[in-house]
């Protein structure tokens, strides 16, 4: 973590005096706990977390590289920021993340003497590359998200409830070592399915139905996400011939998914094939984005994205066919960018049948 404070740095310090961190998952990111009310970074590298006082003994155990300092409430806070600020001559800083709110109260307290500027990029540009640490995390969240999936697999039956499976689900990662989940989980059943993010409700599963599944684990922050489509009982041959399409388009982009490729054309590579077989209007979402710390990050991978795919990025494949008042199917891997080759991280589990 020392390490990315250092980078941090680097990046801002032939503009700025200092970085103002907000975002929780980004303090985590650069200090190991998420609990603190904001982060400073300044040109001599020198890190200070802000905490106020229900947070602070534990942060303070727990927080990596930087000075905890302890506020009471919002005023003793920004009179410290402010002696920081005078002892320091910081006037000219970049920050993560602020809503309008808390920036014009951070103006309305230094009164026009401190010069803020939205500079997300320089933390994007760090955590959209993943260290050592940070894929062993990632590989441990996608093997329990497949452990999810087995389970989907094994209780995917007529009559019962999509929120029954879902919460099977959920105990089957848990009990394997996940800490919570990497989002809602969806357990789309039925018509539901036609809907991208279709959730979980109470109806009842049915023979014929298509379920789509959509699930991640988190280990120790960092998340998985993977999405497979069932068939309740004997697919028909036009749910065998859409859920073909599916899969083919996402192995077209995996296989565009290497350093130095255009997530544009690998979303269009995937996009082509869906139009081609006769379903372009109905792959109505990106192609997959990038996952970390969030479920979503950076590089996106869409028809407008500007990311080029980097090694070391870890993104999501998950083309998919919505088609309302017939059903939906989606296949998504969590893929690995590697400089010799990609590898899904939740590979398996693709029988449509049950």
């Amino acid at each position: 973590m020392n390490n990315r404070i250092e980078a941090l740095r680097s990046s801002f310090k032939d503009e700025f005096d200092g970085y103002l961190v907000r975002s929780p998952v980004n303090m985590f990111y650069f200090a190991g706990v998420s609990g603190g009310a904001m982060l400073t970074v300044t040109n001599d590298g020198m890190a200070t977390l802000y905490v106020y006082g229900v947070n602070y003994e534990q942060i303070k155990a727990d927080a990596k590289n930087c000075t905890v300092k302890r506020a009471k409430h919002w005023k003793d806070f920004t009179a410290k920021l402010q002696k920081q600020f005078k002892e320091q001559k910081l006037k000219n800083l970049a920050f993560d993340t602020m809503n309008f709110e808390e920036n014009r109260k951070l103006q309305k307290v230094f009164n026009a003497s401190l010069s803020l500027e939205p500079k997300s990029e320089y933390v994007w540009n760090l955590r959209r590359i993943k260290d050592d640490d940070e894929l062993k995390k990632m590989r441990v969240a996608a093997e329990l998200t497949v452990k999810g999936m087995e389970v989907a697999q094994e209780k995917m039956i007529a009559g019962l409830r999509e929120f029954e499976v879902a919460a099977e689900i959920e105990y089957g990662m848990r009990v394997h070592g996940s800490q919570g989940v990497a989002f809602e989980t969806i357990v789309a059943s039925g018509p539901h399915s036609a809907y991208p993010h279709g959730g979980c409700g109470d109806r009842r599963m049915k023979t014929g139905d298509v379920v789509v599944v959509d699930i991640g684990a988190t280990y120790q922050h960092y998340r998985s996400d993977m999405t497979r489509t069932f068939v309740i009982g004997n697919p028909s041959e036009k749910q065998e011939r859409i859920y073909d399409i599916v899969k083919e388009a996402q192995q077209d982009a995996f296989m565009d998914m290497k350093n130095g490729a255009n997530a544009k054309d690998i979303d269009a590579r995937a996009r082509e094939t869906i139009k081609k077989a006769g379903y372009g209007e109905s792959f109505v979402h990106g192609l997959g984005h990038g996952i970390g710390l969030e479920v979503h990050e950076q590089p996106l991978l869409n028809s407008r994205s500007k990311d080029t795919l980097k090694t070391r990025n870890v993104v999501t494949d998950e083309p998919g066919i919505y088609i309302v008042g017939f059903g939906g199917f989606r296949a998504e891997d969590t893929v690995l960018i590697s400089q010799s080759k990609t590898e899904r991280l939740t590979d398996g589990h693709y029988n449509l049948k049950l």
